[in-house]
């Protein structure tokens, strides 16, 4: 890969700082799953908007490192090897990012698959359902006569929301004691779903206490609240 100078991102959001980790993103809850893990392990960074009032994330800029078109997306100058890399899909990016820093993972083999199958259920469970709950229930999708595909979504989510109260009954965090890349990745979807999404009534969220709980404490942490406001949107 080309050095972070050399490389098309740069020229649609240059580099103040090109020896540290750029982030590409906007603070929703895919975003913050990143900018929360670059706080909490204390990386350096350099946060830059992707603007979707003017389709940033389709530019060919962007394109270039993220070829879904979806934030965040990264790029390390100082990746394996000591070469540069760059990363989307904020699962992966998580993963990269405790590797890299040896924090918030497990380090043995049965722990880092328990923290892996969780981490899946938020990526391929929590996030999709979550976003199309707020889709039909506050966005362009609550204007819908048919209330059917937001019922389906609010009650997968409340589903959900069940799995994730029975596994914190007895448990701080989603790995026992131990804060990680698992809670990270779910605090963002959690918190919109009683914030922007203003669906707690909808899903019953008064019946998942230990969700409550976590979500309390989760938000509570410094580097958490960081992390929700990064890259800065436009004042």
């Amino acid at each position: 890969m080309p050095s972070l100078s050399e490389m098309e991102i740069t020229r649609r959001w240059p580099a103040e700082h090109p020896d540290r980790i750029q982030f590409y993103s906007v603070p929703t809850p895919n975003g913050v799953k990143v900018s929360i893990m670059l706080e909490e392990t204390g990386l350096p960074y350099e946060a830059h908007l992707v603007a979707f009032s003017t389709d940033e994330q389709k530019s060919p800029e962007f394109l270039s490192i993220s070829p879904n078109g979806k934030i965040p997306a990264i790029v390390d100058p100082s990746g394996p090897g000591g070469a540069p890399i760059a990363l989307f899909e904020s699962g992966a990016i998580l993963l990269y990012l405790a590797e890299k820093t040896g924090q918030f993972m497990p380090t043995d083999a049965s722990g880092r698959w328990e923290a892996l199958q969780w981490l899946m259920f938020q990526v391929g469970g929590v996030g999709p359902m979550v976003g199309q709950l707020g889709f039909f229930h506050k966005f362009a999708g609550k204007d819908w006569q048919d209330k059917r595909p937001r019922d389906r979504y609010a009650a997968e989510t409340a589903r959900l929301l069940s799995v994730m109260n029975t596994r914190l009954k007895d448990r701080e965090w989603f790995l026992g004691k131990d804060y990680s890349i698992v809670d990270i990745s779910l605090l963002g979807w959690i918190r919109n779903i009683v914030g922007l999404f203003d669906a707690a009534e909808l899903v019953d969220f008064g019946s998942t206490p230990h969700v409550a709980r976590w979500l309390e404490q989760g938000l509570a942490r410094p580097a958490v609240q960081r992390g929700l406001t990064m890259p800065p949107r436009p004042s």
